[in-house]
């Protein structure tokens, strides 16, 4: 599998999102029970940073307006957010996290 390194495993701690930058994307990383996630960092209501919320019941909440996100797929899955963001595929290789290549 082809893909560009964001960071280490480690850099992501359990339970926690957190905001990485790849090209001109901002993505809100996080690791739930050992699995690394990444949605787009921009919330579908008000632009909010994803990455700066906080897990809940395994959700990434918005620090703005509270809407709840999905971090495997980006659904949105309350109000105020009715749009979906985009997910990306990750995956784990010797300790390093990278984002996988779209062919």
């Amino acid at each position: 599998m082809h893909g560009e390194k964001l960071c280490a495993s480690t850099d992501i701690p359990e339970g926690e999102v957190v905001i990485l930058y790849y090209d001109d994307k901002s993505l809100a990383v996080s690791k739930i029970d050992g699995e690394i996630t990444a949605i787009d960092n921009i919330c579908s209501h008000d632009n909010g940073p994803l990455g700066e919320g906080k897990i809940v019941r395994g959700n990434i909440i918005c620090p703005r307006h509270g809407a709840a996100f999905d971090p495997k797929t980006g659904r949105a899955l309350t109000l105020p957010a009715v749009k979906s963001v985009c997910s990306y595929k990750l995956y784990v290789d010797d300790g390093d996290v990278y984002l996988a290549q779209t062919e």
